[in-house]
């Protein structure tokens, strides 16, 4: 299914290939060599060109363009037909293998469980039987401390990621007064690269922690069954993980820039950092350095652990067995190698599951900003496949065999990760990218307001509309900048830009929000709300029309069904014949014994 969201995203991604040099918003940044911006940071952050983003402002119209808004709606109906044939596709196997009618028997009653409770029991309304039971009181109370503990570990995620802006905040200074001129002039690159980095080595280290909690909270809420327990875990780890993997990216996506003031009058951080800003581009260019760079690493890193752990492992057994055996190790039965081989994972394939369902969610719940996300899952899964083969069959016991019917909870979180997709996907397309903005200057404020026409020449204008004027001399004595601009431009700088929509310092309500800012604001609320609304009306319609049986296979279930019924009328029919008959041979016998 990866492959028509890889091949769409990978035209999305040429089509903004192809079209950016037709693109008037990147021309008009890059022909911007008289336009002075405002610095990004206090102090060491000098005053810039507006064409100095000419780069960054080409490379986010790769991933930020008219077809955009058309792939988002794209990958939350692929995700809706993805998990509608995954029904298909489950109902065949578990024709295949009789598992259609095939239900669990009742769990039994976990040890743990009824070693804690043994004391406790009533009657059974099913079986008559005594069983151990668990006080209303007892089981919220352990819930309630195990809801607790997960708490706990997401404020401690948002810790990791309050610590994360806290380095860009300070790094970007640092960076921006380096001795190296390719860091210096790239400060803002740098310090997104080089967090994104440590927020990697951050997950990864907290996923190790939080394997350990997950069992810990579980085991304390005392589930009653083996089912009831899987559930809880399975739901622990993948919220723990969820949040982990994606709370940056959320943080990017959603809050990078939202809330820095304007020049003058910054917003700090414990009154004392000044929150970072986004580009002159924009701050799409570090949501997708955060998805690309983030997504390789992990795959490169799970690919690595799966197959690199295992192979340093059993070369470590074979070496230890040739030191006990000699030359006899090569004599040792088939049964005796497998044996040496590492055991299955004690969670069976739950961490696979894992790692498929992060992946689904980081393919479909930012789609909109990272359109090469499908292609390097794609990628990234053909390899696997692969690897996965040679490790079960090469380097792993046998595992041993369960029947399921389905995915289980899996199924639910995929559902639950494909409504969040469409909500986060309106934001970013609402939010994080320029769509909008350029939509309500073209129509409202360019020079084709008011008229019929669209096109390139509409946009004409867009980037002096969407820069406020700030005066130099009203700045903080903090943030005041040290070079006043002599060593770059030809005279101090008196006046520089910056991106909002502010009145400019000599009208009457100097700063203040102008009314292009109110319709923007507006325009965004109304198209996630019409967004999210269409797709959610595209997704029911197209769930509604996908049957969950396949009709060849809902036909051979009818057939059988007639068959069985067939079966059983000619063998009633055979045994009421047969009676018939017997009855028939007695009948006269006993007739003739009466007086």
């Amino acid at each position: 299914m990866l492959f028509p969201a890889a091949l769409v995203g990978l035209f999305v991604f040429l089509y903004g290939v192809f079209t950016l040099e037709h693109c008037p918003v990147s021309k008009e940044i890059c022909q911007a060599t008289d336009v002075i911006m405002c610095p990004i940071c206090d102090q060491y952050c000098p005053y810039l060109r507006l064409s100095d983003s000419c780069i960054y402002a080409k490379v986010t119209h790769l991933f930020d363009n008219g077809a955009t808004v058309f792939f988002a709606v794209f990958m939350a109906v692929w995700a809706t037909v993805f998990l509608e044939f995954w029904k298909r596709r489950r109902a065949v196997l578990a024709y295949d293998w009789d598992l259609i009618d095939w239900e669990e028997e009742e769990d039994e009653i976990r040890p743990q469980f009824e070693a804690k409770y043994s004391k406790k029991e009533r009657m059974n309304p099913i079986s008559g039987k005594p069983e151990p039971h668990q006080a209303f009181s007892d089981k919220y109370s352990r819930l309630l401390v195990s809801a607790s503990g997960i708490f706990f570990m997401i404020l401690v995620v948002i810790a990791a990621v309050f610590g994360i802006v806290i380095y860009r905040v300070i790094t970007v200074s640092t960076f921006a007064a380096f001795g190296w001129a390719l860091i210096r002039n790239n400060s803002q690159v740098a310090t997104t690269g080089t967090a994104v980095c440590i927020n990697f080595c951050v997950i990864m280290l907290l996923n190790v922690l939080y394997e350990k909690v997950a069992l810990l909270l579980t085991n304390l809420e005392q589930p009653r069954t083996e089912s009831e327990w899987e559930n809880s875990f399975t739901f622990k780890m993948f919220l723990f993980q969820f949040v982990n993997l994606n709370s940056s990216t959320f943080y990017i996506a959603f809050f990078l820039g939202r809330f820095t003031g304007r020049p003058g009058a910054y917003l700090r951080l414990i009154n004392r950092w000044k929150l970072e800003e986004c580009h002159p581009s924009g701050c799409l260019i570090d949501l997708c350095m955060q998805m690309g760079i983030i997504m390789v690493l992990k795959q490169t890193w799970n690919n690595f652990m799966e197959l690199g752990y295992p192979l340093i492992q059993n070369w470590w057994t074979r070496r230890r067995l040739r030191r006990e055996h000699g030359h006899h190790m090569d004599s040792l039965p088939q049964w005796e190698k497998d044996y040496n081989l590492q055991p299955m994972n004690a969670y069976g394939l739950f961490d696979e599951y894992l790692k498929m369902i992060l992946q689904f969610g980081f393919t479909t719940i930012f789609v909109a900003a990272f359109p090469l996300a499908p292609l390097l899952a794609l990628i990234n899964n053909i390899i696997e496949i692969r690897l996965d083969a040679f490790k079960f069959v090469t380097q792993w016991r046998r595992p041993l065999p369960s029947q399921a019917k389905d995915i289980g909870i899996w199924y639910d979180i995929l559902e639950g990760i494909g409504i969040l997709s469409v909500i986060t996907n309106a934001f970013v397309i609402a939010v994080t990218s320029d769509f909008i903005p350029q939509l309500v200057y073209a129509y409202k404020y360019g020079p084709c307001a008011g008229q019929s026409q669209s096109g390139e020449g509409c946009m004409m204008g867009y980037v002096n509309a969407s820069l406020s004027i700030f005066q130099v001399s009203d700045f903080e004595k903090r943030s005041q900048p040290r070079t006043k601009g002599s060593e770059m431009f030809k005279e101090a700088v008196k006046f520089c830009r910056y991106r909002d929509y502010r009145e400019p310092p000599d009208s009457a309500e100097s700063y203040s929000y102008t009314l292009q800012f109110w319709h923007v604001l507006a325009a965004r609320l109304a198209f996630i709300i019409v967004f999210e609304h269409m797709v959610f009306a595209i997704k029911t319609l197209i769930a509604y029309l996908i049957p969950d049986l396949p009709k060849d296979l809902r036909d051979r279930m009818r057939r059988e069904k007639y068959l069985i019924q067939e079966m059983m009328y000619e063998a009633e029919l055979d045994r009421l014949q047969k009676e018939k008959k017997e009855k028939k041979k007695k009948g006269p016998a006993h007739h003739k014994e009466w007086p």
